[in-house]
């Protein structure tokens, strides 16, 4: 980590789908903390997600991460044109006895549950391909991007705690293994997933502070194992910033209507006005709205102030937003 004299942080939108509100507010949050700090900023497109990435949604983030004030000093990278890296890095798992194949379909992993799990929840992994399966398997190299890949590879995970600490939550614990099982690290896509491309990334781009939304907070535990597995290193400070709901209670998401920050864009509302709503949201000024630039909200922004649970979108703040429609 030949930049690790400075802190790193990276803005990592996902060209899964538009940028909503919820989205808008962590990446303020987190440009926010950075630009108080001098911390070093890199934008990162995440874009391994296979069928689900849209097509230049990328562009947009990047387009709507401008109009909103914010700026990055090293960037926009994209996942997809070095997957050489990620290569390498399951070759060393796979070297060290910790990776075997699995052909399990999600229909398969369901039956085998031992009770019925929300629709939103993530399914454990009984084991099924563990002892069959072996990382001894004629697999001397992994190449990303072979469309003809039907086999996915999964982490032989220990059966004990991870602890952490959270900057927003506090001490955090998770036994990985029992709340999602082996974990895969490699899709049937032939793609790197998630956890595996994260933690690599983070590591060759230097980033030290991981600034993202609490849904992921239990997942921090799986990348800290291949943060360990790796040998990468010390791993990342985490910050886990509370998500924005709806009435329902719910994640921010279609469900709740078109929160969208390129609709409000496209309805005549100001960056300003995004930007006074999610200070409202963040402990910022009187609790009141006001507009303000991102530069005014990076310098009013206290980290002590940040609600530490889950902040709501009204009816109120979307009526707020199209009032300044012009």
């Amino acid at each position: 980590m030949g930049m690790a004299e400075r802190r790193t942080t990276r803005l990592a939108p996902s060209p899964t789908g538009a940028l909503h509100l919820g989205n808008a507010r962590t990446f303020l949050i987190n440009w926010a903390i950075a630009r108080q700090r001098g911390w070093r900023v890199v934008l990162r497109i995440e874009d391994l997600d296979g069928p689900r990435v849209k097509t230049a949604a990328d562009e947009q983030a990047i387009d709507v991460l401008q109009w909103l004030g914010l700026d990055w000093d090293e960037g926009p990278v994209w996942q997809r044109q070095e997957v050489d890296v990620y290569g390498a890095a399951m070759e060393s798992l796979n070297d060290k006895g910790l990776l075997y194949p699995c052909q399990c379909t999600r229909r398969e992993i369901e039956q085998a549950q031992s009770a019925p799990h929300a629709d939103d929840h993530e399914l454990r992994y009984p084991g099924t391909c563990r002892t069959s399966g072996s990382s001894e398997s004629g697999v001397s190299s992994f190449e990303f991007g072979d469309a003809a890949q039907t086999t996915a590879w999964r982490l032989r995970v220990p059966d004990e705690e991870v602890a952490f600490v959270d900057q927003v939550h506090g001490e955090w614990r998770v036994n990985v293994q029992q709340q999602v099982g082996d974990f895969v690290v490699a899709s049937k896509q032939g793609l790197p997933a998630y956890q595996l491309a994260v933690v690599v990334d983070d590591a060759r781009q230097g980033v030290t502070d991981v600034v993202r939304g609490d849904d992921l907070l239990d997942a921090t535990a799986r990348q800290i194992l291949l943060w360990r597995m790796l040998e990468l290193g010390p791993p990342p400070c985490w910050w886990h910033v509370p998500l924005v709901i709806g009435e329902d209670g719910r994640r921010l998401a279609k469900r709740h209507g078109d929160t969208r920050v390129a609709t409000y864009r496209e309805l005549g509302v100001s960056a300003d006005r995004v930007v006074g709503l999610i200070a409202k949201w963040s402990g910022v000024g009187e609790g009141e709205y006001e507009p303000m630039s991102a530069r005014t909200f990076a310098e009013r922004f206290k980290m002590e102030r940040l609600p530490r649970e889950a902040v709501t979108f009204t009816k109120a703040d979307d009526a707020w937003l199209r009032d300044g429609a012009v």
